[in-house]
């Protein structure tokens, strides 16, 4: 699989707070279906836990609802510590 095709770009390492979130198990599944698809596309193993704060941040990034209503511009800033950038 071409790498060019998944939005989400090889990780970043980067400090992490741990958040418990439940999901329904179609999603779960849809999510170690992605992980599997990054890894082929990038050659390093990852899990769907460690790609979940990766794409919230490329989804908050995108919302321009949220990006109005933040007054100071932290919305764009990087949630996961690293630049953002164009996925």
């Amino acid at each position: 699989m071409s790498n060019s095709k998944l939005r989400l770009g090889p990780l970043p390492k980067t400090e992490a707070v741990k958040v418990t979130i439940t999901l329904t198990a179609a999603l779960k599944g849809e999510l170690d279906r992605y992980a599997s698809l990054h890894a082929q596309a990038w050659g390093e193993p990852v899990d769907a836990a460690t790609l979940i704060p990766y794409m919230l941040e490329a989804f908050m990034a995108r919302d321009r609802g949220f990006k109005k209503a933040s007054s100071n511009g932290s919305a764009t800033e990087s949630v996961a510590g690293t630049p953002s950038r164009s996925l």
